[in-house]
């Protein structure tokens, strides 16, 4: 995002709250200008926008009761769009917040632009039978603003060209020595067989949250590397993980790669949403990112080419040179489900969109977001999903509309989601998913927990907006040369000197009055 763009979402988002609470006073506190028939929701999408009159949108509406009105948002524009609308006049009913602890999000939460939902769950059996660590990690300084999609809570691996690898006589990596060989190994060997230098290692897309700590590939690498999983204590007291040797380690690690041309060269600007493209075009050969990336890019392969499509391995997290692991876990969860008061203006309203919510979290309404229509696309066997029709063209776009789309309306707060596992038909599917699990189990022993995740501090609400992306883009420019470690650690010092140093002080004090 340029540095003007910037500033005009920044000064969007500052008339957030004049705007949002003159808006609900002018309607004297009446119903929104939606039909109460209608739910509005704002999404991100993964992939293609599904048919508003689609089979699964049909489904999910007669499940609710309510027709949707969804404005699906492509996951790489999402924050932007985010704010945007956060400074609008028009806000939907239902929206999904990436990267809920953003400042702007909890700047416009707390001046009540968001319903607080601390109190508001006990009458919704789906929504108040919640998982306590979680709960406590997507809340913010003891506030609920929103439901969390829950999410496995260790989930990063690394996935693998298994058809590279056994060509070139390699082994899956161990540590983070070892990618860097097999990255050199994919860029200089000729994988492919083609006689050309045309393939990499690494794929890594642009990011889309201008915050440290987004579950990037970079913030798994510096953890492997032993940084703080954005905060980790030193000394006693809590530090943001870039102030840490170990960050600028991995840093340089990452900047060697791409000096060698061991990354794609895009690395900047690729489409997180064409993250699987150079994979299945045998562009590059790994993926660091959640361990379902797996099987995910076995369907695409597969769908390429049914003959040959075993060209998957998955591999968990990476020891540090010295032999000592340190895993990246996820939060529990995957942002949250909020709903503005703009648009939701009274206790009745909001009991209608809870209601909507809670049907999406039980166990009928997990399955649907999560698997598809029963029947239709999966039938259970022995307590799995197994897939059915799948060589139906019709089906398949159902499988889609689940898999890039609905499914992140789902698992919104229920621990006991019902959503039932996937069970494949062919092999390679099914080792994915059996190798998968058995990592993450392992992998949790040696996960790098946030212990600040509960707490958003004053400073930050106030300077987020402006010091959020002061280390992310200096990461960027210090991996692609435009800034030496020296200039690095400048701007880590400019953190501090703009507001860093209030956000630490209060970000222990906030941590230590929290308690267990």
């Amino acid at each position: 995002m340029s540095a003007s763009r910037r500033r005009r979402l920044v000064a969007g988002v500052l008339t957030l709250t004049a705007a949002l609470l003159a808006s609900a006073c002018s309607s004297g506190g009446g119903g929104s200008e939606t039909d109460s028939s209608t739910v509005t929701m704002m999404v991100p999408l993964f992939g293609t926008a599904p048919d508003p009159k689609g089979e699964m949108q049909q489904a999910v509406e007669k499940l609710v009761g309510k027709k949707l009105q969804i404005t699906w948002v492509p996951n790489a524009d999402y924050n932007d769009k985010t704010n945007v609308t956060l400074a609008s006049d028009k806000m939907p009913q239902i929206m999904v917040i990436q990267g809920d602890k953003t400042s702007s999000f909890v700047r416009a939460a707390q001046a009540g632009a968001f319903w607080d939902l601390t109190d508001k769950l006990d009458k919704y059996p789906n929504l108040k039978n919640r998982d306590a660590r979680t709960v406590r990690n997507s809340s913010t300084n003891g506030k609920i603003y929103g439901l969390y999609r829950i999410r496995p809570l260790l989930r990063s691996a690394v996935v693998i060209n298994k058809q590279w690898m056994e060509k070139l006589g390699l082994k899956t990596p161990e540590t983070v020595d070892d990618l860097y060989d097999i990255a050199k190994a994919f860029t200089e060997k000729d994988p492919d067989g083609n006689g050309k230098k045309d393939t990499y290692g690494l794929i890594i897309p642009k990011w889309p949250s201008p915050q440290y700590g987004s579950a990037s590939p970079y913030d798994v690498i510096e953890t492997w590397f032993g940084a703080p999983n954005v905060w980790g204590e030193r000394d006693g007291k809590l530090v943001p993980g870039f102030d840490t040797p170990e960050f600028i380690e991995a840093n340089k690690f990452v900047k060697k790669m791409v000096d060698e041309g061991l990354v794609n060269p895009d690395y900047a600007t690729l489409d997180s949403a064409k993250w699987n493209d150079p994979f299945v075009q045998g562009k590059g050969g790994m993926i660091i990112d959640v361990n379902v990336r797996g099987t995910n890019l076995l369907d695409l392969l597969k769908e390429k080419d049914p003959n040959d499509f075993d060209k998957v391995v998955t591999v968990g997290n990476l020891k540090r040179s010295d032999g000592k692991k340190f895993s990246y876990p996820f939060t529990g969860y995957n942002g949250v489900i909020a709903i503005p008061r703009q648009s939701v203006q009274t206790e009745q309203q909001l009991d209608e969109v809870l209601t909507v919510l809670d049907k999406m979290a039980s166990k009928e309404g997990g399955i649907l977001l999560s698997n598809g229509i029963e029947g239709r696309n999966f039938k259970v066997q022995d307590g799995s999903a197994a897939r059915i029709n799948q060589d139906d063209p019709k089906i398949k776009v159902v499988q889609q509309d689940v898999e890039k789309a609905f499914i992140q309306l789902g698992t919104t707060a229920s621990v006991g989601l019902g959503a039932y596992p996937d069970l494949y038909a062919d092999k390679p599917h099914q080792d994915q998913v059996t190798l998968r699990n058995k990592l993450a189990e392992e992998d949790l022993k040696t996960a790098v927990h946030n212990p600040a995740l509960p707490v958003m501090p004053p400073t930050a609400i106030a300077k987020g907006q402006t010091l959020d992306p002061i280390i992310t883009d200096a990461r960027i420019k210090f991996i692609s040369g435009a800034i030496d470690e020296a200039g690095l650690k400048a701007e880590i010092k400019r953190w501090y000197d703009n507001g860093g140093t209030q956000i630490a002080a209060e970000t222990n004090d906030l941590v230590s009055k929290l308690g267990n």
